[in-house]
């Protein structure tokens, strides 16, 4: 009996110092990455704007080919929303909804998970000229865990888990843009005689 009292006040007492600990463990996360594609930031805004496009270089909706997708609204503008339903636990259930846009400049999304966890997350895309050629595109994303549950980012690391994600995921993007034809220019282009 003296044997199970003991190893009760140990359990209990290990849940007072975790919950202790959560005190003190950040309750957000962040994960951010960042790739140079050899195309102008007006190519390049005008492709990722659309959340549609987001099919062609997302790792999440190429890894299972028998995903459902569904589109609410005007794509490229607040308030167009992309869900998506899988049978895979690893993409589950959710949409995106595209909640701002800074026309050159950012898009700014809201994820809703809703299988196999409930979560809402921020996430955004942004577009920054490095020459008149070439762009750096930043996709990144935030959430917030209450306290308890804020203990488990002591055991995950977001970045980490998520991160290798949004690099190949802008890969893809890189290399798609870049096949694309550049236009032409203005000046070459047939002159009426």
């Amino acid at each position: 009996m003296k044997i199970l009292k003991n190893i009760l006040y140990a359990i209990v007492g290990l849940i007072v110092i975790m919950l202790l600990i959560g005190l003190f463990v950040s309750k957000d996360y962040a994960v951010e990455r960042q790739v140079t594609i050899d195309k102008s930031k007006d190519v390049v805004f005008d492709y990722v704007k659309y959340l549609k496009n987001q099919n062609t270089y997302s790792v999440w909706i190429k890894a299972d080919p028998n995903i459902k997708t569904n589109f609410t609204g005007t794509d490229a503008t607040p308030g167009f929303i992309s869900a998506w339903e899988s049978l895979d636990k690893n993409i589950g259930k959710g949409e995106q909804e595209i909640t701002k846009i800074v026309d050159g400049e950012r898009i700014d999304y809201e994820l809703r998970f809703m299988e196999p966890m409930k979560a809402t997350n921020l996430a955004y895309m942004t577009t920054e000229s490095v020459t008149e050629g070439q762009t750096l595109v930043r996709w990144g994303f935030s959430g917030h865990m209450k306290y308890p549950m804020n203990l488990t980012l002591l055991f995950m690391n977001m970045d980490k888990m998520i991160g290798k994600d949004f690099e190949d995921g802008l890969l893809n993007l890189k290399t798609i843009l870049e096949s694309q034809p550049a236009p032409m220019p203005a000046d070459t282009l047939a002159k009426p005689e």
